[in-house]
């Protein structure tokens, strides 16, 4: 049984009656230990073992969006963001990975495509964090010399099946450790082996450290003077999850 970490979230709240509604919708998931709410600083906090991307899910259910602030402990989480380096696509974000190390050596991943077509797409994590040519110059499959075999690699993330409408997820915990894989690169693709040629459904990105638990309290940024809220808009116009 995996460990229950605990996720906050920034979400509108205007009074107590959003509160309970959002409390209410969320204890309704699976692996939701607690649920608590700071009017105040409009934040939601949540203990267990559900994805974030669910979690995410079902606070919109209550028509109120919700931006991830911080997950597991400090210098635990991580994030990767997937591009496709096509040039025929209009809007290069299609999916997002996100990842809490939530003991030491285990780590959960939420990953979520969107805009893809539909297929199984192989997860791996890569060599180097070059996606200067995209899933070209990200090198071999991360651990696969150690291992022996590429499929017993730690860098083999397992598939993702995306349905006819574009939309596809899982979770799943790894025995890695969160510092093993900051700054390498991440492949999602249908395609194997070696990558030399580049098509709209295969996407690439860099993993980054994310915020812990209250790590990040931001609500204007200070580079472009936005709001938390603006930056969502934009970024969800994009066609980041």
């Amino acid at each position: 049984m995996l460990p229950a970490f605990e996720t906050t979230f920034a979400v509108p709240l205007s009074c107590e009656s959003c509160i309970k509604s959002v409390s209410t919708s969320l204890l309704k998931l699976d692996g939701i230990h607690t649920v608590s709410a700071s009017l105040p600083a409009q934040l939601i906090s949540i203990t267990g073992t559900a994805p974030p991307s669910a979690i995410v899910t079902a606070i919109q259910s209550t028509g109120r969006d919700a931006i991830l602030r911080g997950s597991g402990r400090a210098d635990t989480a991580a994030v990767c963001i997937l591009e496709t380096h096509s040039r025929t696509v209009r809007d290069s974000v299609r999916g997002l990975i996100r990842m809490v190390e939530v003991a030491p050596g285990t780590t959960v991943l939420d990953m979520t495509l969107r805009g893809v077509s539909a297929g199984r797409y192989n997860v791996t994590v890569r060599e180097t964090g070059d996606i200067s040519r995209g899933a070209a110059s990200t090198g071999g499959i991360w651990d696969a010399l150690q291992a022996g075999q590429a499929s017993s690699a730690k860098g083999v993330f397992g598939s993702i099946e995306v349905g006819a409408g574009g939309l596809g997820s899982v979770f799943l915990d790894k025995p890695i450790g969160i510092c093993e894989i900051i700054g390498r690169s991440v492949v999602v693709s249908r395609q194997e082996g070696q990558f030399d040629r580049e098509d709209a459904d295969t996407l690439v990105g860099v993993i980054a450290r994310s915020a812990g638990v209250w790590d990040n309290d931001k609500t204007v940024c200070s580079c472009s003077g936005k709001t938390v809220w603006e930056e969502r808009k934009e970024q969800t116009a994009k066609g980041m999850l």
